[in-house]
């Protein structure tokens, strides 16, 4: 009769123990099903993060593909600038040149004329003596050379400006836009267009 008691409430106690066994185990599951919706919730979390990161790539790509976009295109020109330099010098000095030069200058001079007029032999009271001379000067204009200096010209110098053309060649770049275009692209005509860019 015990042996037939112990073994019924051996019975029970072992189903309710195999019953707490299950309903621990139930939790276990819940809670690793709980878990797993956390790491599902996480995993969520965690593709809406990619997703989002997807979605700022994505706007990133789009970013880079611009609809629109424009070139800045240069050339050089010329600066042209005047300096004064120094193109020679002019200095005006004198020298003296001789030269022979000869002159004819008229002079005068007197002559003695001696004339004979004859006295028909008249009678005269006179002596002969030879102390009797007769003096008769006689001059002659003597040529005397003098040198006196007289102003001829005056030479000046003054400056003036001259204005003339000089050609100046140089080599200037500038830049041109070439368009070029990969796959099926139509390039229609629009403000300046592309067009007339290639025609350039």
């Amino acid at each position: 009769m015990s042996d037939f008691l112990g073994g019924l409430f051996g019975d029970e106690s072992q189903g309710t123990e195999d019953k707490k066994n299950q309903y621990s185990r139930g939790q276990g599951k819940d809670a690793s099903s709980g878990s797993q919706g956390n790491d599902a919730s996480s995993g969520g979390q965690g593709n809406g993060a990619s997703s989002s990161a997807q979605g700022n790539d994505t706007s990133q790509t789009t970013s880079g593909n611009k609809n629109e976009g424009s070139l800045e295109l240069h050339k050089e020109q010329l600066d042209v600038t005047k300096n004064n330099v120094s193109a020679g010098e002019v200095v005006l000095s004198k020298e003296v040149v001789e030269e022979q030069k000869t002159v004819d200058v008229p002079v005068m001079h007197e002559e003695v004329v001696i004339k004979r007029k004859p006295m028909n032999n008249e009678r005269s009271n006179a002596s002969i003596s030879a102390q009797e001379t007769v003096h008769i000067p006689v001059s002659q204009e003597q040529v005397e050379v003098n040198k006196y200096t007289v102003t001829t010209e005056e030479i000046s110098a003054s400056k003036r400006q001259v204005e003339e053309t000089q050609q100046v060649q140089e080599t200037l770049k500038h830049e041109e836009a070439h368009v070029n275009t990969t796959g099926s692209v139509d390039i229609v005509e629009g403000g300046s267009g592309f067009e007339d860019i290639n025609k350039g």
